[in-house]
């Protein structure tokens, strides 16, 4: 209280006790994502039943302190990786990975469970439910998140997208932040390999369909609008709970699930259009993709791979390119370029998934990055290979020109230098190598190019079974 006169005035309650709160929090959660998975998801070795909560109870005494900064608490670095053996709990004994002496436990449980329950974090990183009588005040005083602006959130050097989208009218602004027609990179991540594929199909010595380039275009933009207006609709729960994402349309309340369907019908239909302007062959292969547009915001729920479902979306391009200029697909030409972009999508999907591990942690999303921990960089450098070895195979069977193996071993050296580099704690560092990758897209793109239009000069074009980039209709001629 300060007196003002002869009255006494209440002062608005300090953070201290809930910043320390929220520290020691937050200090147990790091350990706990960079420490504890190993690789090994979030359980121990050998104790598969244990679960999350119990894990943060075992080890509260190693992760609170100053030993929660060391790399590895001093328990495990004398005894090993059993939790048998731990000091801090050394006089526990187990039965299926669970302690006999339940009374601390259960105790600590409850307590995380309601702390937990009590926190959800906005756009704004406040406690905006706490039940803590002390963040009474301070909770109503919060700033209401409900219909927040994503373009708060651009920063003071916002893309020229985001300037685009800036001075659009309100009413139209949720629908196209709905869409991430604000952030193009995933529409571009999903439009090279259909770029790639369709350009693989040109004949020898001759530059890819340009409308057929356009048009694809056109539908990538669409139907990546399409897959996020999903995707919202899913999580429209669990992006109010996370940092990064509370101010999307649907998790702010700036439109209604009736207004997101809308838009999903529209964009649905456009893309319809776009198929249809395609041989049946590849309207079919298309309409065939919808199943895994629609099941892939659901696996972050049950798999620790969902980034492996949706390698499987994105890079359905690469077989309906090549389709859709040939009327069916070259399986020794598209399947290495399906395999060789699924394992890109690891990548940088990987990368992407560091940003929120903290918030997935808490609201029980499942991703690689949780799944790899610490070793994160071997697993990316086994796709890195493998992504390298099916753009080879790739090439071969093509009968690509040099350029090609040349923007090939430039890919591979901009993975590698991505994998080295990258700081798996930084979020900034993780979002900047997540958008390089859009560079590599191009650069495989124009050695493809390059080595189609060389092409003519290395195989025979006498017979045009040696040339899968010979049309159908050059065959009949």
């Amino acid at each position: 209280k300060t007196t003002v006169g002869n009255t006494e005035a209440a002062t608005p309650p300090t953070f201290s006790i809930s910043c320390e709160c929220v520290r020691k929090g937050m200090s147990v959660l790091r350990w706990l994502v960079r420490r504890a998975p190993l690789g090994r998801s979030l359980t121990l070795v050998g104790h598969r039943r244990t679960d999350l909560l119990r894990y943060i109870a075992r080890h509260a005494c190693c992760a609170v302190g100053l030993r929660s900064d060391s790399g590895v608490c001093d328990c495990r670095r004398l005894a090993g990786v059993s939790p048998r053996f731990h000091s801090c709990f050394a006089d526990w004994s187990y039965a299926n990975g669970t302690p006999k002496r339940k009374g601390v436990i259960h105790v600590f449980e409850k307590s995380l469970q309601n702390y937990c329950a009590g926190v959800q974090v906005n756009s704004f990183s406040r406690i905006s439910n706490s039940t803590d009588p002390q963040l009474k005040n301070i909770r109503d005083k919060r700033p209401d998140t409900v219909g927040v602006d994503l373009s708060l959130d651009y920063g003071p050097n916002p893309t020229i997208p985001q300037r685009l989208i800036q001075n659009v009218p309100k009413t139209l602004r949720g629908y196209l932040q709905l869409m991430r027609l604000d952030r193009p990179i995933g529409s571009w991540l999903l439009f090279w390999p259909c770029g790639w594929s369709i350009a693989l199909a040109a004949p020898p010595g001759c530059l890819p369909d340009f409308s057929m380039l356009a048009l694809f275009a056109f539908g990538t933009l669409v139907m990546r609008g399409a897959g996020c207006t999903i995707n919202d609709m899913w999580d429209r729960d669990y992006d109010s709970k996370v940092t990064r994402t509370a101010g999307r349309p649907l998790a702010s309340g700036t439109l209604s699930m009736f207004d997101a369907l809308v838009c999903l019908g529209t964009q649905l239909s456009l893309g319809c259009l776009v198929l249809l302007q395609l041989n049946w062959y590849a309207v079919l292969l298309g309409a065939s993709s919808l199943g895994l547009v629609v099941l892939y915001p659901l696996m972050k729920r049950v798999t620790y791979w969902p980034q492996l479902m949706l390698g499987f979306t994105f890079n359905w391009g690469a077989l309906l390119g090549w389709s859709a200029v040939h009327g069916s697909c070259d399986w020794n030409v598209c399947l290495p370029l399906y395999t060789a972009g699924i394992a890109w999508t690891l990548i940088y999907d990987t990368i992407y998934a560091h940003q929120d591990k903290y918030d997935d942690v808490i609201i029980g999303i499942k991703s690689t990055a949780l799944k790899f921990g610490e070793t994160t960089w071997m697993w990316l450098s086994g796709f890195g290979i493998l992504m390298t070895s099916g753009l080879l195979l790739t090439g071969y069977s093509a009968h690509l020109a040099w350029p090609y193996y040349l923007a090939v071993t430039a890919t591979a050296a901009h993975i590698a230098k991505q994998v080295w580099t990258l700081d798996i704690n930084n979020p900034s560092d993780c979002g900047q190598k997540f958008r390089a990758n859009r560079h590599i897209g191009l650069l495989l793109f124009a050695g493809i190019i390059g080595g189609t239009l060389l092409k003519s000069r290395h195989t025979s074009t006498d017979n045009p079974e040696d040339n899968p980039g010979t049309p159908k209709t050059s065959q009949n001629n």
